[in-house]
């Protein structure tokens, strides 16, 4: 038998016809219902009006959508707890967490995008673009074999063999690829701000120097002499041993000054130090005192020549310096005069020591 919706005035109907003596059975058969039908009608809307019981009835529809609702909100929530320890920000990650809802939590896509708050034609798109797998291929490549280099020196390298895209680009795929490099923790930094004083800018006219201290496999400690050129940036002398007296320290330097020039003063190299540890020293394992100096005297030589440096436009040392050398003032030759360029040093940030 076919199920028929009863209105509120026919239940009522049915209802006060049994109150005048019709026996059950027999309304059960002139209205097509079941005697049981009857009796669940009388429990509910036995003495009613029709008024009260379409009010009845509408309460009754009211609480079902208010079960569903806060049966649909519990599951929401569920839903939201267990995407509570992801980023659901890229459109990538969208798509997996729409994904995860439907798989794990029986949504659909229309409710696990309102879920997430999700375009729902965002979560349907597919690239079409290549995969770019050569070039993801090659910046893994670099990256491991420069492991202290962000994007923006590997954006260089890649220019440097070719690979004319954009710094945009390169970034995201550095990003995608897991490339970051972890940061080391900083040492406590001196209270107070330093202004060194101008200096020409020319090779040779002011050079830092400092030392740097490492060991080796075996334990032994060992430190380095470096000097820098402060305008170039060039490394210009690593000088590796277990012990470097301040008689060595002039020798090195009478050395340098015979096939350079004579500096007019001293500055800082902590910044260069840093560049040397970071990337050399903590990246490297020394067997000996001759394989430290064969490892450094190779790491000199790509700093100078490969490595390129951000303060210099990314440009390496050893190009600014042959460029440079072209601009000596005349004043500086046997003969003739010109105005002699000047670079002011930045003075260095003021920072508060950590404690």
């Amino acid at each position: 038998m076919k199920h028929k919706r009863f209105s509120e005035e026919q239940i009522i109907g049915v209802l006060k016809e049994a109150e005048a003596g019709a026996k059950t059975a027999d309304l059960a058969r002139r209205h097509g219902v079941s005697e049981a039908t009857i009796y669940n009608w009388k429990a509910k809307y036995g003495g009613l009006e029709v008024s009260e019981a379409r009010r009845l009835r509408e309460l009754g529809s009211e609480n079902a959508k208010l079960k569903r609702l806060l049966a649909d909100t519990m599951l929401d929530n569920v839903a939201l707890k267990d995407l509570l320890f992801k980023k659901v920000v890229t459109p990538v990650a969208k798509r997996e967490a729409v994904a995860h809802l439907q798989a794990c939590h029986g949504m659909s896509e229309r409710r696990a995008c309102r879920v997430i708050d999700a375009d729902r034609k965002g979560v349907r798109y597919r690239s079409i673009r290549d995969g770019d797998g050569a070039l993801r291929k090659k910046l893994r490549e670099l990256a491991n074999q420069r492991r202290r280099f962000g994007y923006r020196r590997l954006h260089i390298l890649l220019r440097r063999e070719g690979v004319m895209i954009n710094r945009k680009k390169t970034q995201r795929l550095y990003r995608e690829e897991g490339l970051a490099v972890r940061r080391r923790r900083s040492r406590k930094r001196a209270v107070g701000a330093r202004a060194p004083a101008p200096v020409l800018a020319l090779p040779n006219q002011r050079w830092s120097l400092d030392f740097v201290h490492d060991q080796m496999a075996s334990g032994r400690r060992f430190r380095v002499l470096n000097v820098v050129d402060d305008v170039t940036r060039e490394y210009l002398a690593a000088v590796p041993d277990t012990s470097i007296s301040g008689h060595r320290v002039v020798r090195e330097l009478t050395q340098l000054i015979a096939e350079r020039g004579k500096p007019m003063q001293n500055g800082y190299v902590e910044s260069f130090n840093g560049r040397m540890r970071d990337e050399l020293l903590n990246e490297t394992l020394f067997l000996s005192m001759t394989h430290a100096r064969v490892e450094i005297a190779a790491w000199v030589e790509d700093y100078n020549r490969e490595r390129p440096h951000s303060s210099l436009g990314y440009a390496t040392p050893a190009a600014l310096a042959a460029e440079l050398d072209k601009q000596w003032p005349a004043s500086l030759r046997p003969t003739g005069s010109a105005t002699q360029p000047i670079a002011s040093t930045a003075p260095m940030r003021k920072t508060t020591a950590r404690l």
